[in-house]
Order: C-alpha cells, then sequence, then structure tokens
C-alpha cells in the first residue's frame, strides 16, 4: 500500500462508507510531492491526461475493486483517460477535483428553516466550475452511512459517485462533470443498517413518467416570460376587492384526445384558455401536478413536490400554459398538498432509513384513512422544504395562487383518527401547535414576497381565523374555501321543493357566518364523485325542473357573497358523475339543454365580472343586505349586493318552488326604476319565459324599506335587477 494512502479510509471507500470521498480521491498534496487517486470499478486502465504539460500519464492500479493512484511532481489541471475491459475508451473530468456549491451560509439558513431559495442548492443544478459545465447534486439525507449519484452514466453504481457529506447538515453534495438535461438519476442512500435505498430527488424539477421513478435534470432557466406586464398588475391588485370565478380543472380528463392518453401542456394551454376566456373566468385552479404515481389520487399524493408531472410536457412546456394563461388575462392557481405524502418507496417515506420528513411514531406520522404519511411539522428542514416549495411556484412557474389542501387535517391531531391512535398536545388538546406555526411562517413569507397572490384553505372545520392576518392571530390565509355553505345548500337543493319550507335554513344560516371568514364558495370536484352524483343529477324534478334548478342554484351561488370556483363540467350539466378516466361529455353541447345551461352560466360570469356590486365588497357587511330572509313558506328569497355607489345596486329574488309568482311585491332600497339584467327562466336558458320588465318603483312601505316593487318571479328560478334612477 502507498504510505500517502490510508488503507483504512481506503476500505470504506470501497465498502461504500465513505462521508468525504473528497479526503482519499482527487489531488492531494503529500511530502512536497502530489498524488491523484481514482475510484472506476469498471475501469482496466485510467490515464491522467496532463492538461497542463500536455501529455498523458498513466495511473497503477493497486486494488482490483478499482482504486488507482499516481504520485506527480507537480499540482496540475487534468482529466482521466478511460478504458474498460471490454477495450471501449473515453475521457471524462474528475469530480473530486471540484468543490461544491453550498456555503456555509446556506448550511445555516437551512438549518434554521429559512433558507427561502434552498431548491436553488438541493437537487441537481446545471452549473459551470472553473469552466467546466455539468450538475452539481445535493441532497439532505443525515443519518445516512453514504449517498451517491447514480444514474446511465455510471451503470446505476452507486460505488462511482460518492457524495461529501457537509458536516453536521446532514446535507452531502457532489459536482459531476459533461452531464447535460435529459440525464435520468436517482440518489442511492446506504442506512446505517446497510440497505440500500433509491430515492428520487425530493428537490428534482422533472421525472420520468409512471410508473417509471428516475429523477430528469433539467434547466428551469431556459424559458423567456412575456409576462412582466401581467406581474406588475397583480402586484398592485387588491384581490379581496376584485372578480374572482375559478374554473377548477383535472388537466387529465377535461378534453382527452383519442390517440394518446395526455395532451401537452402547450396544446392545452390554447384550448383551455381560449374556452376559460369564452366563458368568462378569471381564473383556473388545476388540481395537483407535481409528480404522483397514481393517476387516481388526482395529484393529491405528491412524490415529486419540486417536480411538474411528466403526464403532460417539461417544465418548460408548463411555463409556457401559464404565460399563455396571462398574456390572456387568466390567472393560474395550483392545488398544493403540505399535509401528507405517499408510501412509495422511491418517495420521501425513511428517506434515509429513519424517519425523517415524517414523524416516527404512526400516532403522528400516518394518516390511517388516506393510507399517508404526515409531515414531521417541528423539523426546521421540513418545515424549510414545503415553504421553499410554495416559493418555488410562485417564482419559478409565476402562479398567481395556491389553493392549500386538507388543512383541516394539519390543524388536529386527532383527524380521521380513532382513541388510541394520535397523542395529544403538549396541553393536552387535539391542536397541533408545530403545524399552526407552520402554516402561519408560510403565509407571512409567502404574502411579503409575492404580494398580490392568493393563499387559499380548503379548511372543513370552524378553526377561528384561518384568513385573518398573522398578527391578528389568525393563519394568514387570503381565502378559506366555504365548506360550511357548499354543504348547507346542496342539502337544501337535492330536497323536492315541496319539502324545502321546512329546510329554509339551511339556505340562510350562511349569512350568520359570512364574514367570519374571506369566503370562496365552491361546487369542486369532490361534490361530482365516489356515488355523490354530477350537479345535474343531484337536482329533484322532471327533466326541465332539473336543468331549473341548477339555474337557480347557479344564480343564488353568483349572488351570495363570496368569491367563486365551479369543477369543469359543472356548465355542461352532464348527468354522469366525473371520473379522471374519461373526458368531460362535451358532445352534450349538441342538445338544447345543456348549450342553454353552458350560455346561462357564461352569461352569469360575463355580468359577475362587469357588475361591482357582485363582488367588490364580499367580505364584510357593507356589501350585503336582506330584503326578505323568512319567506319559507314560498321558499323566496331576495336580497341586496352594493357595490361603491348607489347605482351599482343589484336586486336579487330567488324562488326555489316551481311556482311562478305573477304580482309578488318586495320592499327595494330606492326611487327609481329596476332593469332586470339576468333570468335564469328566459326562454334562452330554457326557461318558461316568466321575465320583468324595467319596473317603476311605489312609495309603498315594504320590507323594512320605504319604496316597493311588483314584480313577476319565475318558477325555480334567480331574477337579478339592477338599480338606474
Amino acid at each position: 500500500m502507498k504510505e500517502y494512502i490510508n488503507e483504512e479510509e481506503l476500505n470504506i471507500l470501497i465498502n461504500s462508507d465513505h462521508r468525504d470521498p473528497h479526503h482519499i480521491l482527487g489531488l492531494h498534496k503529500y511530502n512536497n510531492k502530489y498524488y491523484i487517486n481514482a475510484y472506476w470499478p469498471y475501469a482496466k486502465q485510467v490515464n491522467i491526461i496532463d492538461l497542463t504539460n500536455s501529455k498523458m500519464i498513466k495511473m497503477e492500479k493497486i486494488h482490483d475493486s478499482g482504486f488507482f493512484t499516481k504520485v506527480i511532481n507537480e499540482e496540475i489541471r487534468y482529466k482521466f483517460h478511460m478504458k474498460d475491459y471490454e477495450g471501449n475508451e473515453w475521457e471524462l473530468e474528475d469530480s473530486y477535483r471540484f468543490e461544491g456549491s453550498i456555503t456555509d451560509v446556506d448550511l445555516y439558513l437551512y438549518g434554521q428553516g429559512t433558507h427561502y431559495e434552498i431548491y436553488k442548492k438541493l437537487g441537481a443544478h446545471i452549473t459551470e466550475k472553473e469552466g467546466v459545465k455539468g450538475v452539481n447534486f445535493a441532497v439532505w439525507a443525515p443519518n445516512a452511512t453514504r449517498v451517491s449519484v447514480i444514474g446511465d452514466f455510471n451503470h446505476w453504481d452507486g460505488r462511482i459517485h460518492q457524495m461529501k457529506g457537509l458536516g453536521s447538515s446532514g446535507i452531502y453534495e457532489l459536482f459531476i462533470p459533461s452531464l447535460v438535461a435529459g440525464e435520468k438519476y436517482k440518489f442511492e442512500i446506504k442506512t446505517k443498517e446497510g440497505d440500500l435505498l433509491e430515492k428520487s430527488d425530493p428537490y428534482g424539477n422533472y421525472s420520468e413518467l409512471r410508473p417509471k421513478t428516475a429523477s430528469i435534470i433539467t434547466n428551469l432557466d431556459s424559458y423567456s416570460w412575456c409576462d412582466d406586464r401581467w406581474l406588475e398588475n397583480r402586484r398592485e391588485t387588491d384581490i379581496l376587492n376584485s372578480p374572482v370565478s375559478i374554473y377548477e380543472v383535472h388537466l387529465g380528463s377535461w378534453k382527452k384526445k383519442q390517440d394518446k392518453d395526455f395532451v401537452n401542456y402547450r396544446e392545452i394551454a390554447h384550448e383551455l384558455v381560449d374556452y376559460v376566456k369564452y366563458m368568462g373566468y378569471t381564473h383556473i385552479e388545476l388540481l395537483p401536478i407535481s409528480e404522483h404515481p397514481y393517476d387516481g389520487s388526482w395529484g393529491y399524493q405528491v412524490v415529486g413536490y419540486y417536480s411538474i408531472t411528466s403526464r403532460f410536457g417539461t417544465p418548460e412546456d408548463f411555463m409556457y400554459f401559464v404565460d399563455y394563461c396571462h398574456k390572456n388575462s387568466i390567472g393560474v392557481i395550483l392545488d398544493w398538498v403540505p399535509a401528507h405524502f405517499p408510501k412509495d418507496k422511491h418517495g420521501l417515506i425513511k428517506f434515509d432509513g429513519t424517519s425523517l420528513y415524517e414523524h416516527d411514531d404512526p400516532r403522528k406520522g400516518e394518516h390511517p384513512h388516506w393510507g399517508t404519511m404526515i409531515f414531521n411539522y417541528g423539523r426546521n428542514e421540513v418545515n424549510n422544504f414545503l415553504i421553499a416549495n410554495a416559493l418555488f411556484w410562485l417564482n419559478e412557474f409565476h402562479i398567481d395562487g395556491l389553493r392549500v389542501d386538507a388543512v383541516a387535517s394539519m390543524l388536529y391531531l386527532d383527524y380521521g383518527k380513532e382513541d388510541g391512535e394520535w397523542i395529544p398536545n403538549s396541553d393536552g388538546g387535539r391542536e397541533n401547535f408545530e403545524a399552526v406555526e407552520f402554516l402561519k411562517h408560510l403565509n407571512s413569507i409567502v404574502y411579503e414576497k409575492y404580494p398580490g397572490i392568493m393563499m387559499i384553505a380548503e379548511e372543513s372545520t370552524s378553526w377561528a381565523g384561518v384568513s385573518r392576518p398573522t398578527f391578528a392571530g389568525g393563519l394568514g390565509f387570503g381565502l378559506k374555501w366555504n365548506m360550511g355553505w357548499m354543504n348547507d345548500f346542496l342539502r337544501y337543493m337535492q330536497k323536492d321543493p315541496i319539502h324545502r319550507k321546512f329546510h329554509h335554513n339551511d339556505l340562510t344560516f350562511s349569512m350568520v357566518y359570512a364574514y367570519t371568514e374571506n369566503f370562496v364558495l365552491v361546487l369542486s370536484h369532490d361534490e361530482v364523485v365516489h356515488g355523490k352524483g354530477s350537479m345535474i343529477g343531484k337536482m329533484p324534478g322532471d327533466y326541465w325542473q332539473k336543468f331549473a334548478n341548477l339555474r337557480a342554484a347557479y344564480g343564488f351561488m353568483y349572488g351570495h357573497p363570496g368569491k367563486k370556483l365551479q369543477f369543469m363540467g359543472n356548465e355542461l350539466a352532464q348527468f354522469d358523475e366525473w371520473s379522471e378516466e374519461n373526458s368531460l361529455h362535451w358532445h352534450l353541447l349538441e342538445y338544447d339543454s345543456h348549450k342553454q345551461m353552458q350560455d346561462y352560466i357564461r352569461d352569469l360570469n360575463k355580468l359577475y365580472q362587469s357588475e361591482i356590486a357582485f363582488w367588490y365588497d364580499d367580505f364584510t357587511s357593507n356589501g350585503f343586505e336582506w330584503i326578505n330572509c323568512s319567506d319559507s313558506e314560498e321558499s323566496i328569497i331576495t336580497f341586496i349586493r352594493k357595490g361603491k355607489n348607489i347605482e351599482d345596486t343589484l336586486i336579487f329574488i330567488c324562488n326555489f318552488t316551481p311556482i311562478p309568482r305573477t304580482m309578488h311585491r318586495i320592499g327595494v332600497p330606492y326611487k327609481g326604476k329596476y332593469v332586470e339584467i339576468l333570468n335564469s327562466d328566459d326562454n334562452k336558458y330554457g326557461g318558461s319565459g316568466v321575465i320583468n320588465d324595467t319596473i317603476s318603483s311605489k312609495a309603498i312601505q315594504w320590507d323594512g324599506k320605504n319604496y316597493a316593487i311588483d314584480i313577476k318571479v319565475p318558477p325555480l328560478g334567480v331574477s337579478i335587477l339592477k338599480y338606474v334612477k
């Protein structure tokens, strides 16, 4: 054995247990001489190409496993010439002559949980060092014995590119020269028990199409954005006092092509955005498009949090999609899932052989009814992983908002669990204090860095202050899905009209708490799957009544305070409930009833955007006033929506029985004329034609108002009147 080589250290390297292979491999100085070590198990011969002196130097093989060494007289620039046992020859740079990219500041901030751009350091990043192009790899695996990068470039052999551990940080790093975009890779992790795990990159930006699981090197800086004006306007927009009508989309089933399973992001951008613009929606919300192994999870069981799913194309393709949305004044919201992750062995679970991202105790670390793992929100590095991930989508892909899935499951330690399946907090309660602090941290940083975006909580309980600022004790979200309204309203609408008078409270109760949060009214994908039936399928009555009921439901929804969200297909009134395996039933538009429903939703959206009273003051009592909410016998409610000026005032009359009222008196706030600007019973929507001309008020006290009008109330219909002087 050479005197400058420690035999014990050599054995550690050969056994793939070295946490700092740079200490033995590469160029080193010893007794005023220099030596170069190389370890390549498949090489028959390794030569040094001396770039300083333009010559080749043969190395000595001193271990059968493939360890080569050579003493030289001076420090040189070099690379290797390799020959394998099959006679193949090639040249390559030595990974172990390069330092990494991660600094002490990076390590400190990451350990504190405040490195908000850690995704630019961990993962795989195309870079250049000392004039040599390649890829810098880094991964967090603090309990590993050894971590390597594996791929086609090294025969998926973890002995070849062993990574350097950076002190006590738990981060491993290695620069591999000459690698380019498109190369597949994983991390091979040797556990303390000696097991070898092959893991996808937690910070990888692109992945193989399922069922394959490798990460793919990519360059996120290659796309030229054209949305500066959109981003500038977004920063100046008060989204709470703006129209927000969201079209929720599952990209895999919006419109399938017969000859392929998935449509590319670029291809679907034009068709989807043009449709959304035609229909009058302001935003598209995408079900999760982070990489996920199982189609049937709809994206909610994420493996690649930083990886756009390859089902629909590359990261650059998705950038084009978002850019095209912005060019057409359409915002893009992503569903984002920090509540849990699946147990797929190539993912985050037991990442380095230990419970790294999750809790070790299943009472804290698992969701039994979902079969998934819960993030350990008490660990700085895990919080950093998730918060930086939110910022990653906003920064790298220009996303306009994140709808955070399953927030209730994060807030409560006993969510979905029976007695004995969960551990109380330090106060003996069920609140997850660590998750609460995580959410506050998340929202405060996101809004600080990206004013004008939306953070939306899907939170199904009565947790107070979800959409209130953190400085006021809230969780800091901007908006919250109104699950209470959705449940009450759908329960009401499914009743036969003859019984609705006994359930009038389901229709009006939401106004008791309407201003406790900044609500989004949602009729989402969750309401049209798993046996719940489609929206039209929920409606009672004969064929005509089903469509009339649905038009009335949508009209009431748009009049009710709160932003709006509709799942794709709701506008088509398809009778089959949604399935991710099938395209929406676009052929239904060949039939009058379905085309008329689409036209009605389009007109509602257009009216919603053009009439300020629909949205200007959604979140205080200044924007809404009951006229009559107690007429349960006739199942009619009337209310006012207000804008900036008196001339913005809208009157809503909603009749949830099939009985038309030809002379129905309601109180109105002002003297003057009221013009009907939309009626769901209009013939053009498939209604019976009970509509109103311009109506003049009378000086009669009615419904607590000083003026009144007599109107025709459509059966199972909604009439919207606008005040004109």
